[in-house]
């Protein structure tokens, strides 16, 4: 699939996979190491890892000969997945933490808490803002480029729906405001009346 989310996915989709990138964040580089973290089946662990080293995420180097050992530290590709990492404890933080976050990221020299968004390197705007969409881009495929196509389309028909119930919304507020102003008109006249027959008592 041309999606990139199906291909990151088929590296990295999978538990294990991305709790081993985690602590590869963190410093971890050996195998016991990511067991004693992990409390991972050493079989399984020894799959994930090297179906990251095949998906270029992990490079396996030996540090001793007699007997051989290998270590596991992060490529390139491997180190960009910490933006993804970034964001998936973000997102954690603000909707499955109820108690509270339990690891937040924190400016090393002023111990501030940061919060983790998405910018536009260019512009510098989060990537949440209205203005920014997903594209099919110059080396889409038919199959992408119809359903991005789709995607534009539907998001002009919910923008179109949108405005319809805006209008109508003001439409009603304003027939409301229309209907209640001949009875605040009447409601003044009817003190002006009042007012002005208790002063002509009092002369």
């Amino acid at each position: 699939m041309q999606c990139p989310v199906a291909r990151s996915l088929e590296r990295v989709g999978e538990w294990w996979s991305i709790l081993i990138l985690r602590d590869a964040f963190h410093g971890f580089t050996r195998f016991d190491e990511f067991q004693k973290s992990l409390g991972i089946a050493t079989n399984m662990l020894a799959r994930r890892l090297q179906c990251l080293v095949e998906g270029g995420l992990l490079e396996r180097r030996q540090y001793q000969e007699s007997p051989p050992r290998h270590e596991y530290v992060m490529t390139d590709r491997g180190r960009g997945f910490g933006e993804v990492l970034l964001a998936l404890l973000a997102w954690g933080n603000r909707h499955l933490a109820p108690e509270g976050p339990s690891v937040v990221v924190v400016d090393r020299e002023t111990g501030a808490v940061a919060d983790p968004v998405l910018v536009d390197r260019l512009s510098g705007r989060p990537l949440s803002h209205p203005a920014f969409r997903v594209a099919a881009g110059p080396s889409a495929d038919e199959r992408t480029r119809r359903r991005y196509e789709e995607v534009e389309r539907r998001a002009a028909a919910a923008v179109r729906a949108d405005e319809v119930l805006h209008r109508s919304m003001d439409a009603d507020t304003a027939g409301r405001r229309s209907r209640r102003a001949p009875t605040q008109r009447r409601a003044v006249a009817a003190g002006a009346v009042r007012g002005g027959r208790g002063s002509r008592r009092r002369g």
